[in-house]
């Protein structure tokens, strides 16, 4: 099966799969600097894209809009420090927008 054009299906699971490792590198990014945005920022939101922090906000809507701004689809990864990790499906992750 053909997605969008030329983008077949092995494709786009080796994009989301790439999609997902950056993912789990901006996840330990954040677990490496946790305990410092703890003792800082507790209760704010903070964007992490290609191994750095980018911001801390004080909205969700607000650490969503500079990481679309800057990164598009991303990925990047929008935390709120001290809380716990959220789980989503797939789906949610990662959302297809078919033209």
């Amino acid at each position: 099966m053909t997605y969008h054009g030329s983008l077949t299906r092995d494709m786009l699971l080796e994009h989301m799969g790439i999609a997902m490792m950056t993912l789990d590198q901006e996840i330990a990014v954040y677990e490496g600097m946790r305990a410092d945005l703890e003792n800082r920022h507790l209760g704010a939101w903070v964007l992490v894209s290609g191994g750095n922090l980018i911001g801390v906000f004080s909205s969700f809507d607000e650490a969503a809009r500079d990481a679309v701004q800057k990164f598009g689809r991303g990925p990047y990864l929008i935390r709120q420090v001290g809380a716990p990790p959220m789980t989503m499906p797939a789906s949610v992750v990662y959302h297809l927008q078919h033209a």
